[in-house]
């Protein structure tokens, strides 16, 4: 079976730091797939914050979040220092698509050396806008592109 590989933008125009909870570890003790998910949506309404939206005001519209592709590189447990990442890319008359980069700060071998940032997962999220009160599928407003591209 083919393996899913996203090909991540040159650029990410956001990066935050986000905590791994207790709450997000499964049964074998380290950050179950469906908490992933979950990471990647605080990261999102971070990266809209970052622009002055949310996801029920995209400038004036909604979005729904209509696909999404994860690719789980390393395991990721409770304590460790998660850097996440994002950048908007392809838009299109009525969505885009935003990329997701996560990684966790290890220490170098070399005790004198500084620790290093691994990947821990990628993903990408297709995104509709949504006009919530007319419940149709609405175009990109150009203000959003050019915010959400810089």
């Amino acid at each position: 079976m083919p393996r899913t590989k996203l090909v991540l933008p040159p650029h990410f125009s956001f990066t935050t730091n986000i905590p791994v909870r207790i709450t997000d570890l499964n049964y074998g003790g380290h950050v179950g797939n469906d908490s992933f998910l979950s990471l990647i949506h605080e990261v999102r309404v971070q990266f809209l914050r970052s622009h002055g939206y949310d996801e029920m005001d995209l400038h004036g519209i909604g979005l729904i979040m209509a696909d999404v592709t994860i690719e789980f590189t390393s395991e990721l447990f409770y304590g460790d220092a998660l850097k996440a990442s994002v950048a908007a890319s392809e838009f299109y008359r009525v969505g885009f698509d935003l990329y997701y980069k996560l990684e966790k700060m290890v220490p170098a071998a070399d005790p004198d050396a500084p620790p290093k940032w691994v990947p821990v997962s990628n993903a990408r999220t297709g995104m509709v806008c949504y006009d919530y009160s007319a419940k149709k599928i609405a175009r990109v407003p150009a203000e959003v592109m050019n915010k959400l591209l810089s």
